[in-house]
């Protein structure tokens, strides 16, 4: 299938698109830039890709958590380009990307959520998919779920803001982090390939992000 993808969960805008067994992908910083950035990634992806907008069977998009911003702009692209055109979407959560583009067994995934909390799932690879080991939740670093076993492999920049703490907290069970890993659209492209593939694409008003939790910042109240 011709299908595109797109990534916003993070500081990064990243989209991705197959044709055929092909894939093609951009991703760049974009801070707050996302909604400018978008599009115009779409059109260049597409262009490099020799595809049209009229030759996408499906739209796949990171539905979160991470930056709520950032969610907002990847779900309301997605909405408006297959509403203009009857086209499917297929969400795909932000830690579950970070799992897939990690390229491990078993991995923990750790998205920093600002207020001194990371956004926090277990996965482990089972044949084409993965396993919840942890469902994604949001916890102070100290309080994250704890795995089963050991060799667990840490990413996401959770552990870049809260190293120490995610450390103390894990022990021994995680053998190597990858702080800089990220979710990519990318990632979200293979997860959704198969639902695809399944007849499990959605209509297009169903694209809506997955925050977690209701909040983006402390009050002045609760910061003091």
């Amino acid at each position: 299938m011709n299908l595109l993808a797109i990534d916003t969960s993070t500081d990064s805008c990243s989209v991705a698109a197959s044709r055929g067994d092909a894939v093609y992908e951009r991703s760049e910083p974009a801070l707050h830039r996302q909604a400018e950035r978008i599009l115009g990634m779409v059109e260049e992806l597409l262009a490099e890709a020799r595809l049209e907008l009229s030759q996408i069977e499906g739209i796949a998009y990171g539905k979160g958590p991470g930056s709520f911003t950032g969610l907002r702009v990847a779900a309301g692209v997605t909405q408006g380009l297959a509403l203009a055109r009857g086209l499917g979407v297929v969400g795909v959560g932000s830690l579950v990307s970070l799992a897939q583009a990690a390229g491990a067994q078993k991995v923990i995934a750790c998205l920093d959520a600002h207020m001194g909390e990371v956004y926090h799932a277990a996965y482990v690879k089972t044949g084409g998919g993965w396993e919840e080991a942890s469902a994604p939740g949001v916890y102070a670093p100290d309080a994250v779920p704890l795995p089963h076993g050991g060799d667990w492999l840490g990413c996401g920049d959770g552990f870049a803001a809260h190293g120490e703490r995610l450390a103390s907290r894990l022990g021994g069970r995680v053998s190597q982090v990858r702080s800089a890993a990220s979710p990519s659209a990318r990632a979200v492209l293979e997860l959704a390939m198969p639902r695809f593939a399944a007849g499990e694409a959605k209509d297009a008003g169903t694209a809506v992000p997955v925050y977690l939790r209701d909040k983006v910042a402390l009050k002045t109240g609760e910061r003091a």
